[in-house]
């Protein structure tokens, strides 16, 4: 370290792992909630076969027209900060292509968050302040929490406060796919990284 290098970071560099980008279809159109969870569950499988994260995806879609706008796998281990949710990655990479802090700015068309697992607490709220209109699940919190995942105070009141703000849920979707990816993760012995 010499004198013009500060004690501490000072940046942060958000990058999906090198295979993401091809692993989905970006030119497709995506009409059925199967279909878009299959995006979804693909991203968590490829990113526990090739060690680059925990067994989460997702994928941000424009509501009415099935375009894909933003992937993410859970990057918390690789990247070493524990907000590196999928859901999280998703809609941040999702809001920087759309250049807009919010994806219900206006001139937007709609858009939903398609999630392999029922999301935490940080990415109940997450979802809330991303503006989608649409949140649809794959495995559920009873799932993730047989490995062991906290998945904080996530109660039925957290899920009638997002419908409440306008947002419509749908659990459960393609549920033992995304189960089987859990536990391809426990027989690898992934770590567990927020007992």
């Amino acid at each position: 370290m010499n004198a013009n290098t500060p004690p501490h970071a000072s940046s942060i560099t958000i990058a999906l792992p090198s295979w993401a980008e091809s692993a989905v279809d970006w030119h497709r159109r995506y009409e059925s909630d199967d279909d878009k969870m299959h995006v979804a569950i693909a991203l968590s499988r490829i990113n526990v076969e090739r060690d680059t994260g925990g067994p989460f995806g997702a994928a941000v879609f424009e509501l009415g027209t099935g375009r894909l706008v933003g992937i993410g796998v859970n990057s918390v281990v690789r990247l070493n900060c524990s907000a590196l949710h999928a859901e999280v990655v998703a809609l941040m990479l999702a809001e920087q292509e759309r250049h807009s802090f919010t994806l219900a700015a206006p001139g937007l068309p709609p858009h939903e968050l398609v999630t392999s697992c029922e999301p935490c607490a940080m990415c109940l709220g997450a979802t809330l302040w991303s503006g989608v209109k649409r949140l649809v699940c794959g495995a559920t919190r009873e799932d993730a929490t047989r490995l062991g995942f906290d998945e904080g105070p996530v109660f039925p009141a957290s899920y009638e406060y997002l419908a409440h703000a306008g947002i419509e849920i749908v659990r459960e979707v393609c549920r033992a796919e995304a189960r089987a990816v859990l536990e391809l993760y426990r027989s690898r012995s992934g770590p567990i990284y927020n007992p």
